[in-house]
């Protein structure tokens, strides 16, 4: 039962709404007997620490222990991050792909000025400075933080860009950017 008492916590530890008791049922591929006595013994578990087992809404849910409300709103009220913009994620494509780069290659490949999408994803925490080229250009990588955001176990689970399909026309434009950058980069 312990087994099914661990799958039943993850459940509801990624659902974002409360799960009926059938349908921890039906993804456990039990009963739903089985399924209250492993919300019993996780109840059971529980008890007195950060995390609370409750019943709402026709389902089950983890919520924070009544003790930590305060803490928690002054936790949550702080600003959220914005999402990145379009030329951020455009710079930070760039760089994870070719690093070590530096902001004129990240200008070259994307077509226009790239300092404050440099500077965003810097203060971000996604990107560093690594050194600087052999011309006096800072150079950037991603962080450990870019991986663990991502998901990534390394950069080199980084998805394929060959899996990329464009148009012919943004195709052939991307190669000759990406051509030219690499030109560049060798002289």
């Amino acid at each position: 039962m312990r087994s099914l008492e661990t799958i039943v916590e993850a459940l509801l530890f990624l659902s974002p709404e409360p799960v009926s008791t059938a349908e921890l049922a039906e993804s456990c591929d039990a009963t739903e007997a089985e399924i209250d006595r492993a919300l019993d013994l996780l109840g059971t578990a529980l008890d007195g620490r950060g995390v609370v087992l409750r019943e709402v809404a026709g389902g089950h849910t983890l919520a924070a222990h009544p003790d930590a409300g305060d803490a928690a709103r002054r936790l949550l009220a702080k600003p959220k991050t914005p999402p990145l913009t379009q030329a951020q994620a455009e710079t930070l494509a760039i760089v994870a792909y070719l690093q070590p780069v530096s902001r004129p290659e990240i200008a070259r490949i994307r077509g226009v000025a790239s300092e404050s999408a440099v500077q965003t994803l810097t203060e971000r925490g996604l990107i560093e400075e690594s050194g600087r080229s052999r011309f006096g250009a800072v150079i950037h990588r991603t962080t450990p933080l870019f991986e663990r955001l991502f998901g990534l176990s390394g950069l080199d689970a980084l998805p394929d860009p060959a899996r990329f399909d464009p148009t012919p026309e943004v195709e052939a434009e991307l190669r000759e950017r990406l051509l030219k950058a690499g030109e560049q980069r060798a002289q």
